[in-house]
């Protein structure tokens, strides 16, 4: 199959399929705000820009913009993580509810922060991200309360994806549970890993790490990029190391502009090329790919299949302002030009 070949009439039936199934979302959930604005002076106190207030949004963030992308699609999503006793956590379970994700898995701290990304943007760039958030560990007792509302969850569950933002929901003994759990259903187990978190990381069904990440992973390092991916012998060596130590079923490494490469064992690495035709933001781009990609796999698709959809999922988003989201209706266009 060649890296564009995926007609717009089995992307549909692909999506349809989603439909049916059920995604589990686990992971470090936060609250998106956007404060947008413009800029027609620099500040006479400091050399930085004076952004003239125009509105504020509110979006879910991390692993709950893994689940928004999910909806987004069709795909019936439940989400699990820790939030704070505060006002971020009721903005965050209101915003869930319109959009009908699933939110019985969110175990409240009084402990922990709602985590809170400020992002200013002026003329459609982001000037400066603010940063609210606790990153500790979880405590036994909350650990244990969100594993025990999954357990609620797994038998029906089609597909898991593992949202790690390094903010300390997704340790090793979460982790070594989820993966317990997983694999004595047969549940597909997605992945998006945070390297500084040194977690074990074997046996998973996907890890989706950018080109960054995937040298971290492997402890390489990056002194060359090559422009075509399938002739960086660096890049051919991490995906190797990666696939021999790690034992994913798939490794998905996403490349930025040069699009994904989608390696498994036995196999020649498959590149894809970006069908991006715009670039205004990369927020949440690597939740699409991991999104669209699971729920192609739980409605049926093949590895490459799946990594062709969300190559296209991730380009429609790029072109977008913010956290964005694709629908079915423009995933089916994109493939139908």
């Amino acid at each position: 199959m060649s890296a564009n070949k995926l007609s717009a009439s089995r992307v549909r039936q692909i999506l349809v399929a989603a439909q049916k199934t059920r995604v589990l979302v686990v992971g470090d959930v936060m609250l998106d705000q956007f404060i947008w604005g413009g800029v027609s002076r620099i500040s006479p106190e400091a050399p930085v820009p004076v952004v003239d207030f125009s509105r504020e949004s509110f979006m879910p963030g991390g692993a709950a913009n893994v689940a928004r992308n999910l909806v987004s699609l069709a795909t019936p999503a439940e989400l699990f993580g820790t939030i704070g006793n505060d006002d971020a956590a009721r903005k965050l379970l209101k915003l869930l509810g319109k959009q009908s994700i699933g939110c019985g898995g969110l175990v409240k701290s009084s402990a922990r922060h709602t985590s809170i990304k400020t992002r200013i943007v002026a003329h459609q760039q982001q000037v400066v991200r603010v940063d609210r958030e606790t990153r500790g560990a979880l405590d036994a007792k909350t650990n244990a309360g969100l594993i025990a509302e999954f357990k609620k969850k797994i038998a029906k569950a089609d597909a898991v994806i593992v949202g790690d933002y390094g903010k300390g929901v997704v340790t090793q003994p979460l982790l070594n549970e989820i993966k317990s759990l997983c694999h004595a259903r047969g549940v597909w187990l997605s992945l998006d890993p945070k390297p500084v978190h040194h977690l074990n990381l074997s046996s998973l069904s996907l890890i989706t790490p950018n080109r960054k990440e995937a040298f971290e992973l492997a402890d390489f390092l990056d002194e060359t990029k090559n422009a075509n991916p399938l002739a960086d012998k660096n890049l051919m060596l991490v995906a190797e190391r990666l696939l021999k130590e790690l034992n994913p079923a798939l490794l998905l490494i996403t490349l930025g502009e040069l699009g994904m490469l989608l390696c498994q064992r036995g196999q020649k690495p498959f590149h894809i090329p970006t069908v991006a035709q715009e670039v205004f933001d990369v927020s949440g781009a690597g939740d699409t790919v991991i999104a669209s990609f699971t729920l192609a796999i739980a409605a049926g698709a093949s590895p490459i299949e799946a990594a062709i959809l969300s190559n296209h999922a991730a380009g429609i988003v790029v072109g977008k302002v913010g956290t964005a989201v694709t629908t079915p209706e423009e995933l089916v266009a994109s493939f139908s030009k």
